[in-house]
């Protein structure tokens, strides 16, 4: 009787995973009841410790969605990017896109803390990346989802695919497009996760060659609407000030909507890997008129997309492990 019943409870569990966004994965499934029983406080001690990051500081929302984003992009949803360079293994916050910009570890460490100390050994730091980009997208004003959990951490790091993987400010559309099926995803999410950058802030080194010397002849991007350059170029000179930071969408810079696909349409999308969805491909055309048209078009399909990337081969089972510390694997 009591296998019979453990055969129910399980078959019925597997038959609603389309229902819950489960995802399939090496070993298991994720689903968003993970932790109901093991730490059922869990998603409110991120959301916690989120709000209370986001409130000091607006921009901290962007960089904790950012580092679940490269998170995923390398290895699958894995907890990849917080692990410190040791004598073996070169930390991936030291690649071209992460590094001086990937950032809110800190973050992440006083919520794996917080969980430790309610929960221990418990929550992965993969899932509590995938929770903090989904509250920190709903503390800006987007729409919340359901986020499947129960990956496990990995226990390496890769350099090389860090650098390769990710999407670089200066990529062109054929280039950004074969990184997301690459990962699983389509031309749907490509334009629907650029999104993100509705907020945010960009470095005058992501950009100042559309300002200045785009194609090579010392001559800015033609897309680029010159009067938006002009405000550019006043604080991302020639030389110099490489650090200046500038905000992804200059019309509602702390709020998540579509003004940044607004802003595409006005050809004033600061990098170029931004204005390449507006005029290189006609599928991404129509995706950033749709979005700049109906907010609530955008919000839905964002969420859909963020469950999506989040199910990029995630470690479950015995594939990983469960970090004490999310900067280091265990001992």
């Amino acid at each position: 009787m009591a296998r019979s019943m453990t055969f129910l409870i399980l078959f019925s569990i597997l038959a609603l995973a389309p229902m819950c966004y489960c995802g399939r994965t090496y070993g298991g499934y994720l689903y968003p009841q993970y932790y109901d029983y093991s730490c059922p406080q869990a998603e409110d001690i991120v959301m916690s410790v989120v709000a209370k990051a986001v409130a000091k500081e607006a921009r901290m929302a962007a960089s904790l969605l950012r580092v679940h984003f490269h998170d995923c992009f390398v290895q699958g949803c894995d907890g990849s990017i917080l692990l410190d360079s040791t004598g073996t293994m070169p930390s991936e916050k030291r690649s071209n896109p992460n590094r001086k910009s990937a950032r809110g570890f800190e973050v992440i460490e006083e919520i794996k803390a917080a969980l430790e100390e309610q929960c221990p050994h418990t929550v992965s730091c993969a899932d509590i990346l995938a929770l903090a980009a989904r509250d920190s997208t709903v503390l800006m004003g987007g729409r919340s989802w359901e986020v499947p959990l129960g990956r496990k951490d990995s226990r390496g790091a890769s350099l090389t695919l860090s650098n390769l993987n990710i999407p670089a400010p200066n990529d062109t559309f054929p280039i950004l497009l074969n990184k997301f099926n690459r990962q699983g995803l389509d031309i749907i999410d490509l334009v629907t996760l650029s999104g993100s950058h509705t907020i945010g802030n960009a470095r005058c080194t992501a950009f100042r060659q559309r300002l200045y010397d785009q194609s090579g002849d010392d001559q800015p991007d033609s897309r680029l609407d010159q009067s938006y350059a002009s405000q550019l170029r006043a604080t991302c000179p020639r030389s110099g000030g490489d650090q200046n930071l500038f905000v992804l969408d200059n019309v509602t810079p702390t709020a998540f909507d579509n003004s940044y696909f607004k802003n595409l349409l006005a050809y004033r999308g600061l990098l170029s890997s931004d204005q390449v969805l507006f005029t290189s491909n006609k599928e991404s055309i129509e995706l950033v008129k749709k979005y700049a048209k109906d907010n609530e078009v955008f919000l839905q399909q964002f969420a859909a997309s963020m469950v999506k990337m989040g199910n990029i081969l995630p470690s479950t089972g015995s594939r990983g492990e469960i970090r004490k510390i999310c900067r280091k694997i265990n001992s």
